[in-house]
């Protein structure tokens, strides 16, 4: 019913032989505590919270050993299910968002539309294969699972920069405040001239 409050959150979990996650979204804010294990990970994941006015509660433990890449991937996953978890039809928010956001030499890019039908453009090329312990040929591998679990068309672009750690934030804050932008409410109507996402 229009004019009630509606608590956008949803509370996630994944065990797999590989990872356990436990993850808390709230789309209109809250605590942010972040434990994946891969220091440069929680860093962008704060980013993530910080710039999308999110509160994200994640615990991840994952096969690090091996490396960071089943934690990266499988983060991507849960909290893209969250996401269409609280999104559910899609109705009454603004669908899509854009943002460029600079960080210090580096420019990145986003656009995106909370379609139900997933999609990823990637085009950052990495001049560092690392950032700390977090391989940047990851970054392409979260995005992936976020969109295809969220449902979400989503185009990133690193416009330009010297420096992975740059590229890399700029990116995820970019996608921030996209998504921030697209799940605002409206109080409308699915926005679809078919009617439905």
């Amino acid at each position: 019913m229009r004019g009630e409050t509606t608590v956008r959150q949803s509370t996630q979990c994944r065990e797999t032989k590989e990872t356990q996650i436990a993850l808390y979204l709230n789309l209109d804010g809250g605590e942010r505590k972040i434990e994946t294990g891969i220091g440069f990970f929680d860093h962008m994941l704060n980013s993530f919270a910080v710039h999308g006015g999110f509160g994200l509660i994640l615990k991840c433990t994952g096969d690090l050993e091996v490396d960071g890449h089943h934690t990266v991937e499988d983060v991507g996953i849960v909290l893209g299910k969250a996401v269409a978890n609280i999104l559910g039809d899609r109705a009454g928010i603004a669908r899509f968002g854009s943002a460029y956001v600079p960080m210090d030499e580096a420019l990145g890019f986003c656009a995106l539309d909370i379609s139900g039908r997933p999609y990823l453009v990637f085009d950052a090329p990495m001049p560092q294969a690392q950032c700390g312990q977090y391989d940047t040929c990851l970054t392409v591998e979260f995005m992936r699972a976020f969109a295809m679990n969220a449902g979400i068309t989503l185009h990133l672009k690193s416009m330009y920069g010297d420096n992975a750690h740059h590229i890399t934030e700029a990116l995820f804050k970019a996608l921030a405040r996209a998504l921030k932008q697209a799940v605002q409410p409206t109080g409308g109507e699915v926005l679809s001239a078919k009617g439905v996402l």
